[in-house]
């Protein structure tokens, strides 16, 4: 039986590194990415819930080699639990992480409901390690809220070209998938497109725009959350994240795609750099530069992959100008932070002492 599933008595864990999750949100595409996330980093967990609202009570879903049940979302499923991932929309997170937290759980936010919250923690992993300022360890940690995934790229790129030389501009286009927008947002561009190409009128509920076939700088006025209010949320992670970074001047735009990021990322530096200088910066942890033509990222070869893809070309106008092209799977990155976030919070838990 495998470690996600197998049930244990306090007893049991009485002296071990174990602990148990709860997953709010577990039939959401991010909710299915950190059950998976979890298993492929062997997180030591013997007990993971999974939770979701009516529509999901029931569903089956692989945990590892097994399969479990959805259950509905109470407040006794949060007791005897360490960690809880909010994977949900955030109306469903506001409405349930008080519980979870007054019975002793730690908070992972990936729906950013709780980013405003007073005490609220703003984490990604992955910078805080490039930058060599880990977060210690609280013994009351505040709900984490994982930081937006194209704010972890933008400032991983940031950073790394800073070791090059002194970066003088900073300019990024964000393409945005359906996916950020859960199932419903993937489930809307599919049926737009089947539509279009059958002369039949568009849903519009998510996006309240056409994102079949189309490229928008904004939805319509009905869409929650807006366009704008990504980008804002991306430059305040970034900010909050990586505050050495150059600003980025920011463009997001929905693109009609359906799964994974992708950047347009043009750096100017000082002084000219070569660019296998420029690479060598780049290259490391989460970073995979492209080896040639045929290894340009795009959105489906980043699918799955817990890395960042790069290619990167001189500017044919400014000699101190970098084009990079980036690519990366936003879901297995919102997962991988908010397990990494968890991982470095184990030490604030009581080591097999679970209530």
């Amino acid at each position: 039986m495998s470690s996600l599933s197998k049930p244990a008595s306090h007893a049991d864990l009485h002296g071990t590194n174990l602990y148990r999750v709860a997953i709010v949100g577990a039939s959401t595409l991010k909710g299915k990415e950190i059950a998976e996330v979890l298993k492929d980093r062997n997180f030591p967990a013997v007990d993971v819930r999974l939770l979701d609202d009516d529509e999901s009570l029931g569903r089956l879903e692989a945990l590892g080699d097994e399969m479990s049940f959805i259950q509905i979302i109470r407040t006794e499923q949060f007791e005897r639990v360490d960690f809880t991932f909010f994977a949900s929309d955030q109306q469903s997170t506001r409405a349930t992480w008080k519980a979870a937290r007054d019975l002793g759980n730690t908070i992972v936010d990936l729906s950013f409901a709780l980013e405003d919250e007073a005490g609220a923690v703003i984490r990604s992993p992955w910078i805080e390690r490039e930058a060599g300022q880990p977060m210690p360890p609280e013994l009351q940690p505040a709900p984490v809220v994982t930081a937006h995934p194209a704010a972890t790229v933008l400032a991983l790129l940031s950073l790394r070209s800073a070791k090059a030389g002194k970066v003088q501009r900073f300019v990024a286009t964000v393409y945005e998938p359906a996916s950020e927008h859960g199932q419903k947002g993937m489930d809307e561009l599919h049926e737009q497109t089947i539509n279009l190409l059958s002369f039949q009128e568009l849903p519009k509920n998510v996006f309240d725009a056409q994102v079949a076939f189309n490229m928008l700088a904004r939805y319509g006025p009905r869409s929650a959350p807006a366009l704008d209010s990504v980008s804002q949320r991306i430059l305040k992670h970034y900010k909050l994240v990586a505050p050495a970074g150059v600003g980025p001047s920011l463009l997001v735009v929905q693109a009609p795609i359906f799964h994974g990021h992708a950047f347009s990322v043009y750096i100017e530096m000082e002084k000219a750099v070569a660019l296998g200088d420029f690479a060598q910066v780049l290259t490391g942890d989460h970073i995979v530069l492209a080896r040639g033509a045929e290894d340009v990222p795009n959105n489906v070869s980043a699918a799955g992959q817990g890395d960042i893809l790069v290619s990167l070309a001189r500017d044919a106008n400014h000699e101190n100008g970098v084009w990079l092209w980036a690519a990366t799977d936003n879901l297995r990155l919102s997962a991988l932070t908010a397990v990494e976030c968890a991982e470095t919070m184990t030490a604030s838990r009581p080591r097999g002492q679970i209530q």
